[in-house]
């Protein structure tokens, strides 16, 4: 008896990832979820290096910034909340030194340009469709940082302007790097903050402008993360406590597909090693200073000094 609907996604052969590749993931915190898995089992991956971006207007913006070496100055700062922050990134880039702030949105955008130009493949998470604009400048903001509501106006992008942004994206990219291979996906996350129809609506246009631009675009896929959670998924024992967010189980589940149809079959092989060796690295011993134990480390040291011959950017 089968208790689900599966979707079916075609397996990516020509383009898949494999250990040599590199990839770069901007985008919403399912972004981070996908990201963090990749670091775990040692695949080259640079993840959100300004944090989560929700909508592709923000996406769009860092990355015309890094590739045009945009140097961030205090122009671009605002003081708020006792901390220096910047419209056009995520919290964890402000601080409470300007000089702080200023160093390290140079320094993400540096590995932006540095990553887009070397990366194999790019996977960007849009969330929503919604947007805040700053009134005093007429600034789309990345983040409003808490700063008061009444300051901003709040607008649903029309599909329309979603597809001229993707298309900004996809050709500012390829300008530097004509071979990568873009992989979109529309988080599995609900803004139901915007409201439930609302959510649909924004979700719906972002869905619409993907399926309008991918076809017109060499090595460009999509892989349908917020259909899975939306429809396999559909049971609330896949969520946090806030009903929102996908837990635990979900973001496994959801990985699971992307890896069977991303990964190279060698791919595949070696990443079970790579999970042996992280398993074996978490593991405490209930006596260290054992004979056993001994024999242990030194076979677990031969496993990764073999692993990293072959694969020298591995680490553990």
């Amino acid at each position: 008896m089968n208790l689900q609907t599966h979707i079916p996604i075609s397996r990516n052969t020509s383009s898949a990832i494999d250990y040599n590749s590199r990839v770069i993931l901007l985008g919403s915190c399912f972004s981070d979820n996908i990201g963090q898995k990749l670091s775990y089992h040692k695949f080259q991956s640079v993840l959100n290096p300004f944090g989560i971006l929700f909508h592709p207007k923000a996406i769009e913006s860092v990355i015309h910034n890094a590739i045009t070496n945009k140097e961030y100055t205090e122009e671009d700062l605002f003081f708020f909340n006792e901390r220096w922050q910047s419209f056009t990134a995520h919290s964890k880039l402000s601080f409470s030194s300007k000089e702080e702030t200023l160093n390290q949105l140079n320094k993400a955008s540096e590995l932006i340009n540095t990553a887009l130009k070397n990366s194999t493949h790019i996977i960007i998470t849009l969330g929503t469709s919604w947007v805040y604009r700053f009134l005093k400048t007429s600034q789309i903001v990345a983040n409003c940082h808490k700063v008061p509501q009444h300051k901003f106006k709040k607008e649903l992008l029309p599909v329309a302007e979603i597809n001229k942004s993707l298309s900004s994206i996809i050709s500012q990219i390829r300008e530097v790097n004509p071979s990568i291979n873009f992989i979109f996906t529309v988080s599995p996350v609900r803004h139901l903050k915007d409201g439930f129809i609302e959510n649909q609506q924004s979700k719906s246009h972002l869905i619409s402008a993907l399926h309008q631009i991918i076809p017109l675009h060499k090595n460009t896929f999509y892989f349908p993360s917020y259909e899975i959670m939306m429809d396999e998924l559909r049971d609330y024992r896949f969520y946090k406590e806030d009903m929102i967010h996908p837990n635990l189980l979900a973001i496994n589940y959801i990985w699971e597909k992307f890896y069977e149809n991303w990964l190279s079959d060698e791919a595949l092989e070696l990443k079970k090693e790579v999970i042996k060796i992280q398993k074996s690295l978490e593991h405490k011993p209930f006596n260290p200073n054992t004979d056993g134990h001994r024999e242990f480390l030194a076979s677990l040291q031969e496993k990764i000094e073999l692993l990293k011959k072959k694969y020298p950017h591995i680490s553990f």
